[in-house]
């Protein structure tokens, strides 16, 4: 896939950081990127009175991501900001795993889950236009191909979301 954004600045192919300095705009706006994307992989629930089957799909958000659990799998996306605020945006690691995860804050016990696969992504672009993702290997990713990754390593189809209960 071809880099949406290029520019003198960017890391080499292949680099894991991006950028050696990001300024505020362009943090905002990664930011922004990152919380449309956790909107769409797991939208925030509504207060309801109504019993709701349960999803086959259960999305949790958590303060920096969220969880997609599956019967017997789960994606989790976590986005880590820099706090430097001179150098790069930004981490988002995308992780698949096998069983169930531990909710933040459950109060059940879970038998745990076993990391399969993990992929760390940093912002790629400029501070005009869609940011994009750049994956270790250099490939670029635009947000919509991250969700659809997410999607894939759970094992749901392509038109099945998770539902806010």
């Amino acid at each position: 896939m071809e880099s949406l954004h290029t520019s003198e600045t960017d890391a080499p192919i292949g680099s894991n950081r991006w950028s050696p300095a990001i300024d505020a705009k362009s943090r905002a706006a990664v930011q922004r990127t990152v919380d449309r994307m956790l909107a769409e992989l797991a939208p925030e629930k509504g207060v309801t009175r109504a019993d709701r089957p349960a999803p086959a799909i259960d999305c949790l958000r958590t303060r920096r991501g969220c969880i997609l659990q599956a019967a017997t799998s789960a994606v989790s996306v976590s986005w880590f900001p820099d706090a430097q605020h001179d150098i790069a945006a930004g981490e988002l690691h995308v992780s698949a795993w096998q069983g169930t995860l531990s909710q933040p804050g459950a109060t059940r016990s879970v038998a745990g889950a076993t990391l399969l696969r993990e992929i760390v992504l940093h912002p790629a672009g400029t501070g005009e236009g869609p940011w994009a993702w750049r994956a270790a290997d250099g490939a670029v990713h635009s947000g919509a191909e991250v969700i659809a990754l997410c999607r894939a390593m759970l094992g749901a189809p392509d038109g099945e979301r998770p539902t806010a209960d």
